[in-house]
């Protein structure tokens, strides 16, 4: 059993960075995505590394705008660039 950790801000801070750059490098000419104008959830999930849940949040509270044809689900790759871009700090 593990004794329980506390995580600081500086800890946060840290992973954001981090995080930041892992998506960043994802973005990357040849990365996930880069020469397509529409995206399937399952490249938007890995792009992003969320899990389902956490992309049907971003679908329902209206961060991320998708289209709908048939049963598969389409994001614009420029939505997620703003979306990103939007959230750095």
């Amino acid at each position: 059993m593990q004794a329980n950790e506390l995580i600081t801000k500086d800890d946060l801070k840290v992973f954001k960075t981090e995080m930041l750059t892992e998506i960043r490098q994802l973005m990357k000419p040849g990365a996930i995505g880069q020469n397509k104008p529409w995206l399937k959830s399952y490249e938007v999930r890995k792009l992003l590394n969320i899990s389902p849940g956490t992309l049907q949040n971003l679908r329902v509270n209206g961060t991320l705008h998708y289209t709908k044809i048939g049963g598969l689900l389409y994001y614009k790759h420029e939505d997620i660039m703003k979306l990103l871009e939007d959230n750095a700090r």
